[in-house]
């Protein structure tokens, strides 16, 4: 099928709301479409409701952030509507967001950026706050020229990464909670992911024994060198392949659009 099984809606830090999205994304000549917001099942009812009346296939999605390792992210999908150990998941990171914000706020002020709060959670929409509506607020108020600044100055330094650590839970606890919940697993944009010491491979080796049933190989910023690469690894652990453009709107990820990926989803949708 041709889908896009990684997106994000102003549930959390995505541009559009999930019926937009879905209507986005049949715009775009999906067949399957999954909403993945960080940490937020909050969207995924609006999506699914849009997305039948498009006649596109919705798959439900999260995206778990872990803290094993920086940018290590469990993609979650196909999980029923009721999922009381996922909710209880969620409600849990989200009132971790929901302080995040706080130091996030204070660790600016330390760097000399002082910025409204109140203009950062007007930016979020009522969704989950995250880095990008930080760093949309810090362009409005000069701060930084363009968001990627924001990130390369402030919001993804050493600095900041510290005093993220310890916030999030294990990557094996992610994959527990979406696999109790009769949920898929997929392994988050690979390259992003700062190993130090350690290699990919052993970290996929560990999460396989964990329950992880896929390696997100197609994504918009991976080189072709690292798509093979990451084929190959799926292939070499026995799983799935998954895909998709990690869109949040061309507002706050402008290099990130829409992706149209052929996909083997048999084993994601069948049942």
């Amino acid at each position: 099928m041709i889908a896009d099984l990684h997106t994000h809606s102003t549930a959390s830090d995505g541009q559009y709301s999930p019926g937009e999205l879905a209507r986005l994304a049949k715009a775009r000549g999906l067949e399957a479409w999954a909403l993945t917001d960080h940490d937020s099942l909050g969207g995924l009812d609006e999506a699914v409701r849009e997305g039948e009346a498009l006649g596109l296939r919705v798959i439900r999605g999260i995206e778990l952030s872990a803290d094993d390792y920086l940018n290590l992210h469990i993609l979650g999908y196909a999980f029923p509507a009721d999922s009381p150990s996922l909710q209880r998941t969620a409600s849990g990171l989200q009132q971790g967001r929901d302080h995040r914000k706080y130091r996030i706020q204070a660790f600016l002020q330390e760097q000399g950026v002082d910025i409204p709060l109140e203009e950062v959670e007007a930016e979020a929409k009522g969704g989950s706050i995250g880095r990008p509506h930080f760093a949309q607020v810090m362009l409005r108020h000069g701060y930084v020229k363009t968001r990627k600044e924001a990130f390369d100055r402030y919001l993804d330094i050493p600095a900041f990464q510290a005093i993220e650590k310890g916030t999030k839970p294990s990557a094996e606890a992610c994959i527990r909670a979406i696999k109790a919940a009769g949920g898929k697993v997929s392994l988050a944009h690979p390259y992003q992911i700062v190993l130090g010491n350690d290699c990919l491979e052993d970290l996929v080796r560990r999460l396989k024994d964990c329950g992880l049933d896929a390696v997100e190989c197609y994504y918009t910023k991976h080189t072709p060198q690292q798509q093979a690469e990451y084929l190959a690894l799926a292939e070499r652990y026995d799983l799935h392949v998954t895909g998709g453009s990690d869109f949040h709107g061309e507002k706050n990820k402008p290099d990130c659009p829409l992706a149209a990926v052929e996909l083997d989803l048999d084993w994601l949708i069948s049942g």
